[in-house]
């Protein structure tokens, strides 16, 4: 095996030099550095990563702490942190916190022993252990997806990275009423996620926007799974005057919303509407196919490296909070008419978020739902 001094007397430089290039602990010209990789490629040189990182102190790894590996929108998350991370050079740890604030605590500290230079967290409900070990210990870390409120005096602790909730939201509640319904409900997610927060924010700003009064009895909370939404979706259709519309706010809601509403031969959108948070790859595929908001979920988890980095390199700045738009994503279970062939816009196609004023409503192609 090809050593550091092979490598140096092949480029005819020094170990130290080999050392800087590897490191990147001190400039190197970039004729000099050139010829050091090209020693490295016809040597087969293999850098000893536990060596380097007792020189550096990193170890040029990430710890990925985010809970249902297997939603999909987590999984694409996933897949934008690691393409940026192998961009730049580093490997990922990655763990399962289970939504559960003891185990979340637990797998934070674990990722921690095992050095890795900064981590990127999704918190759960209860973060408060979470928040308290990363600022104990001083760990560089990029809160994802979920946001945490920032103290009283205005100080943010952490830097994060998040799509908006609230304006999307109230953009599928303001698309339904202009369609003519007026009982539209929201099956929420788990209580006391930022997430759930802002789309419940989202949805009673859409009804507002509408002209439409807040009945409490039309939100259930299905707990961020398919299962807990199976059960919300059962609960408002036993209602004496159960919705017309429904606005789930995840996509492992949306299948459990769905699997109740094919148990009671219930058919979207002819029998019930519905519009999702979280647009998924199969979504166009369901007949009807999903009106649904799109995260940019890699987008997402990209820039939660891009942020790590940056507070690897500069630790001293402030903390910041950056917010990516989602996308509306028009197709039929809300009620609406296949767009013709040769219309000009495709069907599915996705239509940017801004914060300009709710639509206005659209032309009911059902007729007036009470």
């Amino acid at each position: 095996m090809a050593t550091m001094a092979d490598v140096a007397r092949s480029a005819g430089v020094s170990v130290a030099t080999v050392s800087h290039v590897l490191n990147g602990t001190r400039p190197v010209l970039p004729h000099t550095r050139q010829a050091v990789l090209a020693a490295m490629d016809e040597l087969g040189y293999t850098p000893n990563t536990l060596a380097r990182s007792l020189v550096t102190s990193r170890t040029r790894s990430i710890g990925l702490a985010v809970s249902a590996i297997s939603n999909p929108y987590f999984t694409e998350i996933l897949q934008g942190v690691e393409a940026a991370a192998l961009e730049q050079g580093y490997s990922l740890l990655i763990a399962d916190p289970h939504d559960d604030p003891v185990h979340e605590r637990k797998v934070v500290q674990l990722l921690h022993e095992r050095r890795v230079d900064g981590m990127i967290v999704a918190p759960s409900a209860d973060p408060r252990e979470l928040l308290a070990y990363l600022g104990r210990h001083k760990v560089p870390a990029v809160l994802l997806d979920r946001v945490v409120d920032s103290p009283a005096d205005g100080s943010q602790r952490f830097d994060q990275v998040c799509a908006d909730s609230a304006e999307p939201v109230a953009r599928l509640v303001t698309h339904l009423a202009g369609l003519g319904h007026r009982r539209i409900a929201l099956i929420a997610g788990l209580p006391g996620l930022s997430t759930t927060g802002e789309r419940l924010t989202g949805y009673r700003d859409g009804l507002a926007a509408a002209g439409l009064a807040h009945d409490e009895h039309l939100v259930v909370h299905g707990d961020s799974d398919s299962a807990g939404a199976e059960r919300a979706t059962a609960a408002l259709l036993s209602l004496a005057a159960p919705p017309t519309a429904l606005v789930t706010a995840n996509n492992a809601m949306t299948i459990g919303a769905l699997r109740a509403l094919r148990d009671r031969g219930l058919s979207v959108p002819d029998d019930i509407a519905l519009c999702c948070f979280d647009d998924f790859a199969w979504a166009d595929l369901f007949s009807p196919r999903l009106t649904a908001i799109a995260q940019p979920s890699r987008d997402i988890g990209a820039e939660a490296v891009r942020v790590l980095l940056d507070r690897l390199a500069s630790p001293d700045r402030p903390a910041r909070t950056v917010g990516l738009p989602c996308a509306f994503v028009h197709r039929t279970s809300c009620g609406c008419a296949e767009q013709p062939r040769g219309s000009g816009k495709p069907e599915g196609a996705a239509e940017p978020l801004t914060s300009a004023s709710p639509e206005q409503p659209l032309t009911s192609v059902k007729g007036t739902v009470s």
